[in-house]
């Protein structure tokens, strides 16, 4: 009697956190799991991977494309269990999709697979438990943040902003685009609305900080943001920062007076 091949699907994933530590590349995860399924004289029905997404949601394009694709594959091997799932309801939720579709599940690095009753219990164990760290890691940081913010300030975990570099941590700035940043605050001042803004932008095909195209909420927020002043602003923090400001204090706080005229929402003003 034939014993039907194991078809796998070797699933792959990075975060942009996860880039910077070591053992964690693509590549590395992809040697190891080919090696694997070598070894065990398992076929490849597909390799999916997710560059620079989260763990924490599920709407990554190759996960996505694999739970499409379940008839190429009747086992799903992943590195470590990290890599599939960070959260626990979601982590339950495709093994019990898994277990409907009659597929099986396989951590290589904790030699865990769904073939057994025990290997099921032990996987629930895990992950809950790299829930659990994953939530107090994140705690710390934010208190760690907070405690920053209340003291020095400083930059911390925020996008970039167009006007600016973030070189040898510090904020530095950009000769291409500090008179963009400049002519939006004068454009606005002289009666130009957010919209008229975005217009004149995307006709002149001046591109954003990632390349794309402009937006009313991207000049809003320009126009809210007191970096562009010298401040660095977490939350509820405010604080005076030593980077180059390019826009004066009394001019922001023109704009937003302007902004609330117009019926926006402005943002707190820096002078009394």
């Amino acid at each position: 009697m034939d014993v039907e091949p194991v078809r796998v699907a070797i699933y792959t994933r990075v975060s942009t956190e996860d880039q910077a530590k070591e053992g964690f590349s693509l590549d590395a995860q992809l040697d190891k799991l080919r090696s694997y399924c070598k070894a065990r004289d398992w076929i490849v029905g597909g390799e999916y991977i997710d560059d620079g997404y989260s763990g924490r949601n599920v709407k990554r394009p190759a996960y996505t494309k694999m739970m499409e694709e379940m008839d190429n594959w009747n086992v799903l091997l992943v590195i470590k269990m990290d890599r599939i799932h960070r959260n626990s309801k979601n982590f339950m939720m495709m093994m019990e999709y898994l277990k409907q579709k009659e597929k099986e599940f396989v951590s290589m690095s904790e030699s865990l697979d769904t073939s057994t009753a025990m290997g099921r219990f032990v996987m629930d164990i895990i992950q809950r438990i790299a829930q659990l760290e994953s939530e107090q890691i994140g705690e710390r940081v934010y208190i760690g943040m907070e405690q920053k913010a209340k003291t020095n300030g400083g930059v911390l975990g925020f996008n970039i902003p167009y006007g600016y570099d973030y070189i040898e941590g510090e904020l530095i700035i950009n000769p291409n685009e500090v008179d963009v940043v400049k002519d939006i605050y004068s454009w606005y001042k002289d009666g130009k609305s957010m919209g008229e803004i975005v217009k004149m932008l995307n006709s002149a095909e001046i591109p954003t900080k990632k390349g794309g195209f402009w937006a009313k909420k991207t000049i809003s927020n320009m126009l809210k943001n007191t970096t562009y002043c010298g401040y660095l602003h977490w939350e509820d923090y405010v604080n005076k920062s030593e980077h180059d400001p390019i826009i004066d204090e009394s001019d922001f706080d023109e704009i937003q007076t302007l902004i609330a005229n117009r019926g926006g929402s402005p943002a707190k003003k820096l002078t009394n």
